[in-house]
């Protein structure tokens, strides 16, 4: 799976400013929206608020992974932040967070897609050279470049 196709440059926002939790997950479902992966806005937004609600999508390093599988969906993308400041996410680490991906699954998707590009995203953050250089990126070249080694 290449994470970086699901990736278009429209849903890359760095940095992005935003107050809290619920202002960076409404701006990252715009920025999909805007990238043509979402066509409903409020049932993806609804889908990925309560994902939140079951536990925290903040995995720890400063990274939160939010996701949702819905309807609203036309197909799968991603999306990233690199947040202008780190915002409390109730990670599992008890870190605010700093950067987030966001992906989005159509509901009607065979098997657990969104569950793949987790995994994907995932087994990368426990690299702290990946994390560094993620931390790191200042535009969406660099961020493209980087997720082209998942």
């Amino acid at each position: 799976m290449n994470v970086s196709e699901l990736l278009s440059e429209q849903a890359i926002l760095i940095p992005l400013e935003a107050a809290d939790k619920s202002e960076v997950i409404g701006k990252m479902v715009d920025a999909l929206a805007a990238s043509g992966c979402v066509t409903d806005s409020a049932a993806y937004l609804a889908a990925v608020t309560n994902r939140e609600k079951t536990g925290s999508t903040g995995i720890g390093f400063g990274v939160a992974i939010p996701h949702g599988k819905s309807a609203g969906v036309g197909k799968p993308g991603l999306a990233f932040a690199k947040l202008a400041q780190p915002a409390d996410w109730d990670s599992l680490d008890g870190q605010p967070v700093s950067a987030v991906f966001m992906i989005a699954v159509p509901e009607a998707a065979a098997g657990n897609e969104h569950l793949q590009i987790l995994i994907a995203i995932s087994r990368k953050l426990i690299d702290e050279d990946f994390r560094s250089r993620l931390l790191a990126v200042r535009e969406p070249a660099e961020l493209t470049q980087l997720l082209q080694t998942i």
